[in-house]
């Protein structure tokens, strides 16, 4: 009979459903795990806590996790469900990865990584894969469930349903915020997948079974978006830790960081979307199919 660890963090609740959803069909002795990090997240946000959690976000400050306690020293898989917050694994997720006794869990052991993400999930995984490796951890695996709606759509949903606490359709008119419900209800068919391969001692194949699916797909404006964007964070996280030496201070440059992303992210993007589009993308196929190709797989590039 497998060992196997299936650990989260979640704040809505919906990555707790994805995941125990993808993990039904799993078959052995199964050790579910709901951890904290010892710094807590308020669910709904306040709106500057929420922007506030950005440096330390992409910086991957370790805030910690509280104890845990496991059933098994060692375990044959291990499910590891988490968050992207600002292009980045969540504060939560990064505790956990830099955790000394999840560390030695990890070691030698194949793990299987499932986002629940608004859309852009690409960044996160590296640091996450990087985080892995470096644990001396197997990545066989990943599944990313997301919101497939418009980007600019998904963006004022998510905000809504973060900031209330309501997963509503804002105003009666735009769509339900997060992933859709019928892919959460769909999860298990990757899990069984999953169950399949880890029966027979092949996960190696996993992440190609997952891909054969074709429902793992990455979109060209969210990979040109998240290849630029990353870098401009990491920009404002220094400047914002380096200059925001007073309460005060700190608050001041995350408006200033606040008000630069709604300009971007509703005005700015559109417009070079639009250039990239028309001036770029057709003669760039070769190197988007490849960036695609690297993206969907569990290798960490070298």
């Amino acid at each position: 009979m497998k060992n196997i660890l299936v650990i989260s963090y979640s704040q809505s609740g919906q990555l707790t459903e994805i995941v125990e959803k993808f993990s039904k069909p799993l078959q052995g002795n199964i050790d579910f795990v709901n951890y904290t990090s010892k710094k807590s997240f308020s669910f709904p946000w306040r709106s500057h806590e929420f922007f506030n959690t950005m440096p330390e976000t992409v910086l991957e400050v370790n805030y910690e996790v509280e104890d845990i306690h496991y059933n098994c020293e060692k375990y044959d898989l291990i499910v590891l469900g988490y968050q992207p917050w600002f292009l980045s694994p969540s504060l939560p997720t990064t505790a956990l990865l830099k955790n000394e006794k999840f560390k030695s869990l990890l070691k030698d052991t194949p793990v299987v990584t499932v986002i629940g993400s608004r859309n852009m999930w690409l960044n996160a995984q590296e640091s996450v894969k990087k985080l892995i490796q470096d644990a001396g951890g197997k990545l066989v695996g990943n599944v990313p469930f997301i919101d497939k709606t418009n980007n600019l759509l998904s963006a004022v949903t998510i905000l809504h349903w973060m900031l209330t606490g309501k997963k509503e359709k804002k105003w009666g008119v735009f769509p339900l915020p997060g992933v859709n419900q019928e892919d959460i209800d769909q999860a298990g068919k990757f899990g069984q997948l999953l169950n399949e391969d880890l029966t027979n001692n092949i996960l190696e194949n996993f992440q190609k079974r997952i891909l054969l699916t074709g429902e793992v797909n990455i979109n060209t404006s969210i990979l040109f978006i998240e290849g630029r964007a990353k870098k401009l964070f990491l920009i404002w996280a220094n400047a914002i830790v380096k200059k925001g030496t007073t309460e005060a201070k700190r608050r001041r440059w995350v408006k200033f960081f606040t008000y630069y992303l709604f300009i971007a992210l509703f005005m700015v993007a559109p417009i070079v979307l639009t250039f990239y589009s028309i001036l770029i993308r057709p003669f760039s196929s070769k190197g988007i199919k490849e960036k695609k190709t690297y993206f969907c797989g569990v290798e960490l590039k070298k």
